[in-house]
C-alpha cells in the first residue's frame, strides 16, 4: 500500500560514519564559537546571540523540520498526511493557532507551554529522527505567534512551504519568505489542494506561477511539488494506492526520502548553524564597516581640526608680526621727533631756555612723546581684543564643526551594539560641543583684555625695573620713555655750560639724541618681548583649551577604531570559513 520510511539514523549515528565528518563537525562548532566570541565582544542584540547559541546546540539536536504557509493552505491536514494518522486538528477555521512542535513518543499526547507553543508526542516512525514544527498562518494576527514563528526559522534545517492552489504566493506568503531569505534556508514549496484543480493544465500553470514569483523573490529555482493533503491521507488509511499516487504525494515523500537520508539529514544539519553563521557574521561585518566608515570620518575631522588649528596658529603669527610692525612705526616716529627735538633745543640760541628744566621737559612730552604712549597702548589693546576674537571664533569653529559632524551621521548609524556605540559617541560629541557653547556663553572679552593687558603691562615695567604701580601701559611707555631720558642727556647742565664754552653744545646734543636712540631701543626691545611672550602664551593656552576638550572623543574614536578593526578581522576570518564549510558540504 504505502512505503513507510526508514529514517533511523540519527546525527549521532551519522557521525560515525566516517572521520571526516568527525572533523567537519568540530570546524563547524569551531566556527560558531569564534561567531559567538565576536558577538560577544561586540555586545550584539541579545536575538542574535541567542541565535548563534541555538545553532551550536542543535548541532546535537534532531533534524528540524519546519513547515510554514496561511492558515488556509491546509498546513494541518498535510501534516497529518505525511505522518499517516491524524495528529493535529483540521479545520475551516484557522485551527493551528499555536506552535506545534512535534517528536515521537508512545502514544498522542499535547502539553501546552506558556500562551503559544504546544509540544506535541506520536509514536509515528518518521518522528524517531526527527522534530516536526507546525506554525500558525503567515498571515497570523497575533504578533506573539509571529516571534515565535521567526524563532524556529533560524533553527529549520529544512523549510516546508505550504501554499493553496487556490490562492497560490499571497502578499503575506511573500513577505515571509523575505523575511526568512537572509537566513539561507533549504525552502521546498508544497503547493496543496490541488484536487481543487479540474484540469493538469491550471495545476501547471500554477506551478508556474509559484516557481516565477519563487525565482524573483529569493534567485533560486525552487523544488516544487503539487499535492492534494486530505485525499492522500484518506488514500493512505483505506490503502488506495492510485488514489494515493493521483494526490501527488508520493513524488514527495520520495524527495523527502532521498533528502532526509543519513548522508543528506548530515549535510542539511550542518549547513543551518552554517547558514546562521554566514547570515550573522555578514550582518555584523556590515554593521562593522559601516561604523567604522564613520570613525575614519572622525579621525579625519579630527585631524582636519588640528590643521586648522596649525593654520589658525601661523594666521596668528602673520598677524600678530604685522601689528608689531604698527607699533615700531610709532617708535619709530617717536625717535625721529626726539632728533628734531634735540637739534631745536640744543643750540646757542636756546641756551636760556635750557636752564628751565621743568619747561624743557614739558616742551619734550608735549613735542616729542605727545601722543605716542596712547597709540602704543591702544595699538596693544587692539592686538589683545584681535587675540580675544580670534580666540572665541576658533572655539565657535570647533563647535559648529562637530555639531555638523553629530548631525550628519545621526541616521547613518545602524544596528544596535547594546555596549553603546551611538550614544557614547553621541555623549562625547554633544560634551564637546556643550564645553566649546560654554566657553562662548561664558566669555567676558572686556575681561579677558584686560587679563591680558595687565600681564602685557607687568612684563614691561619689570623689564623696565619701573615701580610704576597701577598705572596704566601708555603711563608706563611714557615714564620708560621720559624718565631719565633728559637727566641723561645733561641737558639741564649743558645750560649752565654753555655760559662757559660753545663747544659743549653739540656734544650734547650728539649724546641727546644717543640717549634718546637707545631709550627707544631699549623701549621697542622689552615692549615686542612682553608682547610677544605673552602672545606665545595666549597662543599656547588657545590651543591647549581646544585640544583638551576634544581629546575624550579624541581617544575614544580611536580606541573604537582599533577595536572594531579588530572585529572587522575576526569576522572575516568566520565568513571565509564558512564559505569554505559550504563549499565542502556542496551548499
Amino acid at each position: 500500500m504505502k512505503e513507510e520510511f526508514s529514517w533511523r539514523s540519527r546525527l549521532a549515528a551519522s557521525r560515525l560514519l566516517g572521520p571526516e565528518r568527525e572533523q567537519t563537525l568540530t570546524r563547524v562548532r569551531s566556527v560558531l564559537g569564534d561567531l559567538r566570541a565576536v558577538l560577544a565582544k561586540l555586545r550584539a542584540d541579545p536575538a542574535d546571540v541567542a541565535a548563534a547559541k541555538t545553532a551550536a546546540e542543535q548541532l546535537d539536536d534532531l533534524f528540524l523540520l519546519v513547515v510554514v504557509g496561511e492558515f488556509n493552505s491546509g498546513k494541518s491536514a498535510f501534516v497529518n498526511a505525511l505522518l499517516g494518522q491524524t495528529v493535529l486538528e483540521e479545520g475551516v477555521t484557522p485551527t493551528t493557532s499555536r506552535i506545534q512542535v512535534l517528536s515521537h513518543g508512545p502514544e498522542v499526547a499535547r502539553v501546552s507551554e506558556g500562551s503559544a507553543l504546544d509540544r506535541i508526542t506520536a509514536p509515528v516512525a518518521i518522528l524517531e529522527d526527527l522534530r516536526l514544527v507546525d506554525t500558525p498562518g503567515t498571515n497570523a494576527i497575533d504578533r506573539e505567534h509571529e516571534a515565535i514563528t521567526q524563532h524556529f526559522i533560524p533553527q529549520a534545517d529544512l523549510v516546508l512551504f505550504v501554499t493553496s492552489a487556490d490562492r497560490p504566493f499571497t502578499e503575506s506568503e511573500r513577505s515571509f519568505l523575505a523575511g526568512i531569505r537572509e537566513w539561507g534556508k533549504k525552502v521546498v514549496l508544497v503547493i496543496n489542494k490541488i484536487d481543487i484543480l479540474e484540469k493538469a493544465e491550471e495545476v501547471e500553470r500554477v506551478k508556474s506561477f509559484v516557481r516565477e514569483s519563487f525565482e524573483a523573490l529569493l534567485g533560486v529555482e525552487p523544488e516544487i511539488f503539487a499535492v492534494a493533503a486530505r485525499p492522500a491521507f484518506r488514500a493512505k488509511q483505506a490503502g488506495d494506492d492510485a488514489k494515493l499516487a493521483a494526490s501527488g504525494f508520493p513524488a514527495l515523500e520520495a524527495y523527502l526520502r532521498t533528502t532526509l537520508d543519513a548522508q543528506e539529514r548530515f549535510r542539511l544539519k550542518l549547513l543551518n548553524p552554517i547558514g546562521v553563521a554566514t547570515r550573522l557574521s555578514s550582518k555584523y561585518a556590515d554593521i562593522v564597516g559601516r561604523r567604522l566608515e564613520v570613525l575614519e570620518g572622525d579621525i579625519a575631522e579630527v585631524e582636519a581640526i588640528k590643521s586648522q588649528l596649525d593654520v589658525y596658529e601661523k594666521d596668528l603669527r602673520e598677524g600678530f608680526a604685522l601689528r608689531m610692525s604698527d607699533i615700531d612705526l610709532i617708535l619709530h616716529q617717536f625717535e625721529g621727533r626726539g632728533h628734531e627735538f634735540f637739534e631745536e633745543m640744543i643750540r646757542v640760541g636756546r641756551v636760556f631756555d635750557l636752564v628751565n628744566k621743568s619747561k624743557v621737559k614739558a616742551d619734550f612730552e608735549r613735542e616729542v612723546v605727545a601722543d605716542a604712549p596712547q597709540r602704543i597702548e591702544d595699538k596693544v589693546h587692539d592686538i589683545i581684543d584681535w587675540l580675544v576674537t580670534s580666540d572665541l571664533q576658533q572655539w565657535r569653529v570647533v563647535r559648529e564643526r562637530l555639531e555638523q559632524r553629530k548631525s550628519e551621521h545621526a541616521e547613518q548609524i545602524v544596528g544596535k551594539l547594546s555596549g553603546g556605540f551611538e550614544y557614547d559617541r553621541t555623549r562625547l560629541l554633544d560634551t564637546v560641543g556643550k564645553v566649546a557653547q560654554e566657553t562662548l556663553r561664558n566669555s567676558d572679552k572686556g575681561r579677558e583684555a584686560h587679563r591680558m593687558a595687565e600681564s602685557v603691562q607687568n612684563a614691561v615695567t619689570n623689564a623696565a625695573l619701573l615701580e610704576v604701580g597701577a598705572v596704566g601701559l601708555g603711563a608706563a611707555v611714557s615714564l620708560i620713555a621720559t624718565s631719565s631720558t633728559l637727566d641723561a642727556t645733561g641737558i639741564a647742565a649743558a645750560g649752565v655750560m654753555a655760559v662757559l664754552g660753545l663747544f659743549v653744545l653739540p656734544h650734547r646734543r650728539s649724546r641727546a639724541k644717543a640717549e634718546l636712540r637707545e631709550k627707544i631701543s631699549t623701549l621697542r626691545t622689552q615692549l615686542t618681548q612682553a608682547l610677544e611672550s605673552q602672545f606665545q602664551k595666549e597662543i599656547a593656552r588657545s590651543r591647549n583649551r581646544i585640544e583638551e576638550t576634544i581629546a575624550p572623543y579624541t581617544r575614544f574614536v580611536r580606541a573604537e577604531r582599533d577595536e572594531l578593526s579588530q572585529r572587522a578581522g575576526e569576522l572575516a576570518k568566520v565568513q571565509s570559513a564558512t564559505e569554505s564549510l559550504k563549499a565542502g558540504l556542496g551548499g
